[in-house]
């Protein structure tokens, strides 16, 4: 009995040393106060921020810019509720911040992009950095400005470096994957000639498609979304000049005109696309699908056939958006979302694997033009790599 207990404090010591040493560093928090002045601001009014780990050896004129996801609110309610955490002001945002996954600093756990200058914009805004509303309901006191808070923290970072930059990644996770799409061409556009620019969105590659009870949910809450904050006018107009502005917060419509070379990492089972796009709560009011939606092997064979389903519709979605040699594409079969951040699934020895490679170096490979990755993993359960417990990251807010 008691080297039992031993043998699991033991392991629990080993687990949190090894948690430890490939967390990475904790990075201050950057507050760009200057952004008040031209109202770009949190949901509260408060300034937009930012985490900076400076570049260092051969990667200090290398730039990574992430934006950190956390899902959208679409109506007063949904933000006035926000605007009290770290997701609408930056007065409850953390000091510090773990770098791990893409961020981390270490060569053994990133090994292309440890020493560039890692850059991780914090999200405040609740529209993927696409809002921008003049006027200010003094009884709210919210604002819709997330495009000026994405200018205003590049704005900052230029004279600090980034205008000299050669290589420069913008990548991001969940909404700020989304947001990683709807602005890699204008960030293209930001950096000098000649930098070596290309874009990587992960787990943001939400679809259009109707619930399990035959409701449009997720296009009338992006409808909602985009009227709310005022989008339109931030999203890509090669879109927009043909599309309502509210298809236009759908990669699949965004995508294939994407000029920048555009990296595609998405679990063809996005645990939140399956949690909220397919089954959310207000289309399954009796909680069938609350266990499945937890732990993927509590699923039916009925619930099964929905998410086989829903992964061909994604692979659907996705097809156009494969059109160029210059896209990298990594689909696998994890029941999953957000897989750069966390260092587990980002390069570690039982990371998961597509075509023999782990995520951190099919990335590489293709920034640095190595080899080129497009890549779709066969049908769940096929990966053995694949960890599905399917619990959400952090910040993601059910919709």
């Amino acid at each position: 009995m008691v080297d039992s207990r031993l043998g699991h404090w033991l392991k629990l010591l080993v687990s949190l040393m090894l948690l430890l040493k490939t967390q990475g560093l904790y990075v201050g928090i950057t507050y760009v106060k200057s952004a008040v002045a031209k109202g770009a601001v949190c949901l509260d009014g408060s300034p937009p921020a930012y985490h900076w780990d400076k570049g260092f050896g051969t990667g200090i004129n290398s730039w990574l810019i992430h934006f950190e996801g956390g899902g959208w609110c679409n109506n007063v309610t949904s933000c006035l509720s926000r605007k009290k955490t770290h997701l609408g002001s930056s007065k409850l945002m953390g000091q510090q911040i773990a770098f791990s996954g893409i961020m981390n600093n270490k060569r053994p756990f990133n090994p292309d992009f440890y020493n560039w200058n890692r850059v991780k914009i914090r999200y405040c805004d609740g529209s993927s950095f696409t809002g921008d509303v003049q006027a200010v309901n003094p009884a709210t006191n919210l604002h819709f400005r997330g495009a000026r808070i994405w200018l205003a923290v590049i704005e900052d970072l230029l004279p600090k470096g980034l205008k000299n930059a050669e290589n420069a990644l913008l990548s991001g996770c969940s909404a700020g994957g989304l947001a990683s799409i709807l602005h890699c061409d204008s960030f293209r556009a930001l950096l000098r000639m000649g930098t070596k620019v290309k874009c990587l969105s992960d787990a943001g590659y939400f679809i259009k498609v109707k619930d399990v009870s035959g409701a449009p949910h997720v296009q009338t809450y992006f409808n909602e979304i985009v009227t709310l904050h005022g989008s339109a006018k931030n999203l890509p107009l090669s879109c927009t000049s043909v599309l309502k502005p509210s298809f236009c917060f759908f990669p699949q419509y965004v995508a294939p005109q994407v000029r920048t070379p555009l990296f595609i990492l998405n679990a063809a089972y996005d645990s939140w696309q399956i949690r909220n796009i397919l089954a959310p709560s207000i289309a399954d009011p009796l909680g069938v699908w609350k266990s499945c939606k937890l732990d993927i092997n509590n699923c039916s064979p009925l619930q099964l056939k929905s998410m086989q389903d829903f992964r061909l519709q994604f692979l659907n979605a996705l097809n156009k958006s494969t059109n160029s040699s210059s896209r990298g594409l990594y689909i696998d079969s994890c029941y999953a979302h957000c897989q750069t951040e966390t260092q587990e699934k980002w390069f570690m020895e039982d990371s998961p694997v597509l075509g023999k490679k782990k995520i951190a170096k099919a990335v590489g490979d293709w920034f640095y033009d190595r080899n080129p990755f497009q890549k779709i993993d066969c049908p769940y359960p096929c990966n053995p790599s694949c960890q599905n417990s399917g619990l959400a990251p952090p910040n993601n807010p059910e919709v």
